[in-house]
């Protein structure tokens, strides 16, 4: 049997799920209605249920993401809240926390979320001895650690998991399940779903010596993530889902997003027949996808081949858009273009609505809305909408200008814009009963081996006009209406040619796509009632070490005795600790050292020329922004800061990766993080003021946090100082769980 190659899409609610099925997704992951890494992304179960039942029609999956860590009040409102999950029909579960491993789970199937920080082959035999069915893999492999996790898991070889790589979308700096950045600072925990993106600020960097390597930028900042290129090399490495990023992202780069991996994923199985689709249908946009006009970054593949230089986005973390050409004069209120002489730039000319965008003088992107425009010669005239006029000053000649809102093509996905339907195989032949009754057999079968057959008692009549009733026939058969069926082949067996009344040759039609669709939702049913949580090996697999330290993430008792019934004797108190639980002896790793806020292979030494693996003969590389020193080769520690937060980045050159470190030389870090900062830093920065985390439970109040110790307190003024006790859920009014927010009246500040 083929292997099956997945194309995994985000769904923010049912909604946009749907519309990713619509234009190819052959699996959609949702938000569970609370514990999930994205807060703002929450659905409800209805939506789930609604969405479950649309992906069933077309054999896709509904993955529900139930993926933070979870405190011990919080373990029975989960595990009720996964047997509702799989009630309304979800086909996996992804999680983080192993505690819920140890709970009364339905038999649902686990997948690894991306928070489990897989990155080696021993962590990824582990898991799947342990039953898990899929699992992604840490976004910062090369091709050939794939390869090993993938020779590790064939320790199943009946039932290996399913591999699974993100292709596309925004990349976290730090490995995934391993930033304690954001919480450090503002008490809004990434592996609580919480997460406010610091690493998109800008900060500056700095020698031993206090001397200035960069200034203001954002260098904690990656492009965005594009795998197009490498997915022929990444199944050939084991990878069997693609994975999309973007469950906050909105709807026109999910469908855009998805068309663009759909049309060439399928280019790729027309390629290799040892490849088949993972679900059914075909999708049919009517749109030519671009993923370049929808929100992104910039371009990298990351570490997929290798480490590269361009991978970071120093200059600017939103959207700039496509270049089209270069300011050619400024006049009072307008300003003309000389389009580039690419493609895609003459193929599209400048409409009003369309968003145009600039990097200023302070290299920051500035943008603005066209009002009006027309093509003057060789240029194009623009006028700005009302309030962007000002913009205009800012502007010099040969000054590059992109756009970031192509107007014509976000018309076209504002509206129904692809459509999906499974091929029939449809053949019409005479029949005649052992009683010698006369009729026809109507057979459908789809493109799984789903099949009916109808037949209709009806005596054969000769047709006068025989080309012309096999044709009223074949259109007769094909007329498949709003159903998800299209004709692919009909077939007619017949002695000679016959004529069938329209009303007749309809009902058959019509009750043979009933029996069709009944007999596939059955054949769906039982796909999802082999495809359960997989047993433990026998004997339960054993973690190599007998240790864990803090970045292990054991936030509960269940999590606890997981780890106990593993091997694992040694389990140290995590950085992730109930804000309920009072003071703790500071955390630290195994050697003793403070814990990394962020561990990632992202590194500003080799990024300024100061790797000590770089060609020893290649010049060094000055500092930017006009600084005089140079970044030597030796792997000294640096200095990260912005106003009073200062962290030191250690290099681990063994290893390959760059460490953010609290300054032991500065134990108090403060920073003012609102909500209204946070949502400014990107589209994925924070959720919108209705859906509030506990972090911003006193309104509008600027939140203090300061880091002592590697603790965090709360300082919202006078009356937070008045005692030392540790809060308590009624002391502070909060609800237990951010996710919970929305469930209690707010108290009054």
């Amino acid at each position: 049997m083929p292997h099956r190659l997945e194309l995994l899409a985000p769904a923010r609610n049912a909604d946009f799920g749907i519309e990713a099925i619509r234009h190819g997704a052959d699996a959609v992951y949702i938000g569970a209605p609370a514990f999930g890494a994205r807060a703002a992304a929450a659905a409800s179960l209805e939506d789930i249920a609604r969405l479950a039942n649309y992906a069933r029609r077309f054999n896709a999956r509904t993955l529900v993401a139930l993926n933070t860590l979870l405190f011990d009040d919080e373990l029975e409102t989960a595990r009720r809240l996964i047997w509702q999950l799989y009630e309304a029909g979800a086909d996996a579960l992804i999680v983080q926390d192993m505690g819920l491993l140890e709970l009364d789970l339905p038999p649902i199937a686990l997948h690894a979320s991306t928070q489990t920080d897989i990155r080696t082959p021993e962590k990824a035999r582990f898991l799947c001895e342990l039953g898990f069915s899929q699992m992604v893999l840490a976004r910062e492999l090369t091709l050939t650690e794939i390869r090993a996790i993938a020779d590790a898991v064939e320790c199943r070889p009946d039932a290996p998991p399913t591999l699974e790589f993100f292709v596309h979308g925004a990349l976290c700096v730090s490995y995934s399940g391993q930033c304690y950045l954001s919480q450090a600072l503002g008490g809004r925990s990434a592996n609580r779903g919480e997460c406010a993106q610091p690493c998109r600020l800008p900060w500056t960097l700095s020698d031993s010596q206090g001397r200035i390597i960069a200034r203001d930028r954002h260098l904690l900042s990656l492009r965005d993530n594009d795998q197009s290129a490498n997915l022929r090399p990444l199944v050939d490495a084991g990878i069997r889902s693609f994975k999309i990023e973007g469950r906050l992202k909105d709807l026109d780069y999910v469908k855009n997003v998805t068309a663009h991996y759909r049309r060439a994923i399928d280019a790729l199985l027309d390629d290799m027949p040892a490849l088949c689709r993972a679900s059914s249908g075909e999708s049919t946009p009517n749109f030519t996808p671009q993923p370049e006009k929808t929100f992104n970054r910039g371009r990298t593949d990351y570490f997929v081949n290798g480490r590269q230089a361009e991978i970071t986005a120093f200059d600017a973390t939103g959207f700039a858009g496509e270049p089209i050409g270069t300011v050619e004069q400024i006049r009072r209120d307008a300003f003309d273009i000389r389009l580039d002489a690419s493609p895609t730039a003459a193929a599209s000319a400048l409409a009003n609505g369309d968003g145009l965008a600039f990097f200023g003088s302070d290299g920051k992107i500035a943008g603005l809305r066209v009002n009006r425009t027309q093509a003057v010669g060789t240029h194009w005239r623009v006028w700005p909408a009302q309030g962007d006029a000002a913009l205009v000053r800012q502007l010099s000649r040969g000054q590059t200008v992109f756009r970031n809102r192509d107007q014509a093509f976000i018309r076209l996905l504002e509206k129904p814009s692809a459509e999906r339907h499974i091929p029939l195989a449809i053949h019409l032949a005479e029949r005649r009963t052992d009683e010698g009754a006369e009729g026809y057999a109507l057979s459908l079968r789809d493109e799984r081996g789903s099949s009916v057959c109808i037949f209709l008692a009806l005596d054969w009549q000769s047709a006068h006009d025989g080309e012309q009733a096999d044709a009223a026939l074949r259109q007769g058969l094909a007329r498949l209406g709003n159903t998800d069926y299209v004709a692919r082949t009909i077939t007619l067996d017949t002695s000679a040619p016959r004529f069938i009344p329209a009303s007749a040759l309809n009902a058959l039609r019509r009750q043979a796509i009933s029996e069709l669709d009944a007999a596939r939702a059955a054949a769906a049913q039982a796909d999802r009632q082999a495809n359960v949580r997989r047993p433990e090996s026998t004997p339960p697999p054993r973690w190599p070490d007998a240790t864990l330290d803090c970045r292990a993430n054991v936030t509960n008792a269940a999590a606890r005795r997981f780890w106990q019934h593993h091997g694992v004797t040694e389990i140290a108190p995590p950085l992730e600790r109930d804000p309920r639980a009072g003071k703790a002896a500071p955390p630290a790793t195994r050697d003793g050292r403070p814990p990394a806020l962020m561990t990632m292979r992202h590194c500003l030494r080799f990024s300024f020329g100061g790797c000590p693996r770089l060609d020893k003969s290649s010049p060094e590389t000055p500092a930017p922004d006009g600084a005089t020193p140079l970044l030597d080769r030796r792997p000294t520690p640096l200095t990260l800061s912005r106003g009073r937060q200062r962290f030191t980045l250690r290099f681990d050159c063994r290893r390959c990766e760059m460490e953010v470190i609290p300054m032991e030389v500065t134990p108090e870090l403060t920073q003012e993080i609102t909500p209204e900062v946070a949502r400014k830093l990107s589209p994925e920065a924070a959720p919108p003021p209705s859906r509030r985390s506990p972090s911003a439970a006193n309104g509008n109040k600027t939140l203090t946090v300061v880091l002592k110790n590697m603790h965090v307190k709360k300082d919202t003024g006078a009356a937070a100082k008045a005692t030392a006790k540790p809060a308590t859920t009624a002391d502070r009014g909060q609800p237990s769980h951010p996710h919970h927010a929305m469930r209690r009246k707010r108290p009054r500040a």
